[in-house]
């Protein structure tokens, strides 16, 4: 005769659903997000993100009239901000595919309450992301064309072999993959509020974006192949995408990136980045939308053991930058590492170790992963960390280059900052409009955990009553 299962046990790991969730109260309040009266603090958040926006239109339109020299370029420094941005929207990008993908395959359900907005953070900050490579060159219409290569029209080809033009293909296919995948997933909720809609119009909108799902069985067969293998296809690209990307770098022979640690590396980093960046935006989700039954502590403590497991990896990366430049006995290289560590950009340097090595420490202390304002601060940290580190990877390597006499300082401008804060306002704008037209959590997976928990309920029961 078996014995009932233990209840509170504190080996067992907490729930991915909270109590008393059954299909309705799933649907209910997922979806009145959407149908629900717009809310006073939405509309707020909406214009603050909105006038944020209006300086990436000023930036870039004052860019693209006088060039790239209202930028804080020079001589040595001709990687300035826009190269730094694009790697570091790239990065964020990263957790997107990795929860969606790559936890699908492996079956870990506590995916399914963040991988929609994951998803569409991915899908934005690509779109960050596409912005600098194009306005890096000043002038989009002329030099955008050795970017972008139309086959049979161009009299002189791209070469192939710059890993500039393997960026375009990585990033375009990321974006491609990223886009379908997150598409196909919003399907069954699309029809959802579909059903539920009390408007003509929304009726319409949501019919023809729902495809005619009608939920058979055919169609969930469909569905679920598809999202396997578009899974499949995505795996690969959470490490194909940022080690290209490190390429940019890494092919040179500028010390400081001729580096072979450079791709897993900067992949580390990027998944890095882009839990942290899930967390910066899921949890003012979690508390002004109420989702504590949906993104629960179970998802807290794990995002922060991601975190904590991929920060050891970069502060690896690190050491181990300084350990071959001493080992490689490299003029060279000894010299850059020593102008990182106590240069004149020797601040930046330490505030970067601050942010992405000393403060997620914390991470080891169960207390502070299951605290949401504790896990807020330590991702800001590392948000800003991230981008310090890109800064270093950047500009430090280029400011002092082979030739004292060519050496310089690199200052940003007002219009460089005009131009990051704009794509940060973008994003913000473009999230804030996803989380009030469509489901910012699965409903249909949700749905999907209520059934798995009633039937563990139930197989539970069985058991205690043999």
């Amino acid at each position: 005769m078996g014995s009932p299962a233990p209840i509170n046990d504190p080996t067992m790991p907490a729930p991915v659903l909270g109590p008393g969730q059954t299909y309705t109260t799933v649907t209910q309040k997922l979806s009145a997000i959407i149908t629900s009266r717009t809310p006073l603090g939405w509309i707020a958040a909406m214009l603050i993100a909105g006038g944020i926006l209006q300086l990436l239109m000023l930036s870039a339109t004052w860019l693209l009239i006088k060039g790239t020299g209202i930028w804080g370029l020079n001589i040595p420094v001709g990687w300035g901000w826009a190269i730094i941005n694009f790697v570091w929207w790239i990065g964020i990008g990263h957790a997107g595919t990795l929860i969606s993908a790559i936890l699908l395959l492996m079956r870990q359900q506590w995916r399914n309450s963040i991988n929609r907005f994951a998803e569409a953070m991915t899908i934005f900050a690509v779109m960050c992301a596409g912005m600098f490579p194009l306005l890096h060159t000043g002038r989009p219409w002329v030099a955008a064309y050795w970017l972008l290569p139309y086959p049979n029209t161009m009299s002189v080809w791209p070469q192939f072999r710059s890993p500039l033009i393997w960026d375009v293909f990585a990033v375009g296919t990321y974006f491609t993959v990223s886009l379908i995948f997150w598409y196909l997933g919003l399907i069954p909720d699309f029809a959802t509020l579909r059903d539920k809609a009390k408007h003509k119009i929304s009726q319409i909108i949501y019919g023809v974006l729902s495809m005619g799902w009608r939920g058979s069985a055919k169609h969930w067969f469909n569905y679920e192949m598809a999202s396997l293998l578009l899974a499949g296809v995505s795996t690969p690209l959470v490490l194909s995408v940022h080690s290209i990307v490190s390429l940019d770098f890494s092919v040179g022979l500028i010390p400081g990136w001729h580096a072979t640690i450079f791709p897993p590396y900067f992949v580390a980093g990027a998944v890095y980045a882009g839990f942290a960046m899930v967390l910066t935006l899921g949890l003012p989700i979690r508390y002004f939308y109420g989702l504590h039954d949906y993104i629960t502590d179970r998802h807290l403590n794990n995002m922060g053991k991601v975190m904590l497991a991929t920060g050891l990896i970069v502060a690896y990366g690190y050491a181990m930058e300084q350990f071959f430049a001493w080992y490689s006995a490299s003029p060279y290289e000894g010299y850059m590492m020593q102008n990182r560590t106590f240069g004149p950009y020797s601040g930046t340097y330490w505030s970067l170790i601050l942010c992405n090595v000393a403060i997620p420490q914390l991470l080891w202390i169960k207390k502070v992963r299951l605290s949401p304002l504790w896990l807020f601060i330590i991702s800001m940290f590392i948000n800003v960390g991230m981008w310090l580190e890109r800064f270093i990877i950047v500009v430090t390597s280029l400011h002092r280059d082979f030739m004292p006499s060519s050496w310089d300082m690199y200052h940003s401008t007002p219009w460089d900052w005009g131009l990051y804060a704009g794509t940060i306002g973008f994003f913000l704008f473009m999230m804030i409009l996803f989380i009030r037209v469509m489901p910012v959590i699965n409903i249909f997976e949700i749905r999907q955990l209520v059934a798995n928990k009633s039937h563990g309920e139930h197989a539970e029961t069985a058991s205690a009553d043999d």
